[in-house]
């Protein structure tokens, strides 16, 4: 099911002077862990410049020896809204209930050829419409779906891998900065409690030359009930203690309190260098 979103893409109606980013992303688990999917579709606009645009691809193995990933970065020519999607960069496009793309470059070939639905509506993580219209914050993010299951296949060099109700997410986020530092953490599938899924951020974002305490957003979805999480007015109670290979954190909404733990070994992840001057991050 689907609803009106977030009305799109918003790089297309972005002024030539100003600066934008923008992300739709996707992300998918085996049923029972094991094997993850990640594809972002990524737009990036320097002030008075023409914009370019990357596709990033990861996947997750636990018994591989690590991730398989690559990213593509193409000019302004590649990236364009047709008709009925949402955004498409090279040979990868997506939109409400597919995904089909490619990739090739040195380290990789990849291609996929996805479904996905869900019931819920859009998760919009700020609490008030008016914010995604705003100056401030800085970064808006939205899931036009939060609790989605993914159908179709993949191809990693010689490798066919067919998906059959992964669940994951679709995921959206735009705007004129990103934040100094930011976490985000998000969990779907439980198989013990269909329809509930975590879906939370948090950012620490620059004032002159200091940075804010974390700032939360998020929301869980449990037994069928919607609690938002974060806001301005949970700043003080948050904590987060982050390293490159774990993150803690206590996150407070209204009537609810989760406190969780994340974790993976170093040679799981996949590394990204962001130059915070604005430049496309590099894998590493």
């Amino acid at each position: 099911m689907f609803s009106v979103m977030d009305q799109g893409a918003r790089f297309p109606k972005v002024a030539a002077k100003a600066g934008h980013y923008e992300s739709f992303y996707i992300k998918a688990c085996q049923p029972g862990g094991g094997r993850g999917l990640w594809i972002r579709h990524t737009v990036h606009k320097r002030p008075g410049a023409e914009p370019n645009a990357s596709i990033w691809f990861v996947f997750f193995d636990r018994e591989a020896a690590g991730p398989r990933a690559s990213k593509v970065t193409v000019a302004a020519d590649q990236l364009s809204v047709p008709a009925g999607s949402w955004i498409r960069v090279a040979d990868a496009e997506v939109g409400p209930g597919r995904a089909e793309g490619s990739l090739n470059t040195d380290g990789l070939a990849a291609s996929w050829s996805l479904n996905f639905d869900g019931d819920d509506n859009p998760c919009k993580y700020l609490p008030a419409d008016w914010l995604y219209e705003a100056p401030l914050p800085r970064t808006k993010f939205v899931a036009p779906l939060p609790d989605a299951r993914f159908e179709g296949r993949l191809e990693i060099d010689d490798e066919s891998i067919e998906l059959a109700a992964w669940p994951g997410m679709i995921g959206h986020n735009w705007g004129s900065e990103h934040a100094e530092r930011w976490i985000w953490i998000e969990g779907t599938g439980f198989p013990d409690s269909p329809g509930t899924y975590f879906d939370a951020g948090a950012a620490r974002v620059k004032l002159g030359s200091r940075a804010s305490p974390w700032v939360p957003a998020g929301m869980l979805v449990l037994d069928g009930v919607p609690h938002r999480l974060g806001g301005l007015g949970a700043i003080a109670s948050t904590r987060i203690e982050e390293s490159p290979t774990v993150c803690s954190f206590l996150l407070h909404g209204k009537d609810i309190v989760i406190r969780g733990r994340v974790e993976a070994p170093l040679h799981f992840l996949r590394g990204y260098d962001f130059d915070l001057a604005g430049d496309e991050p590099q894998m590493s």
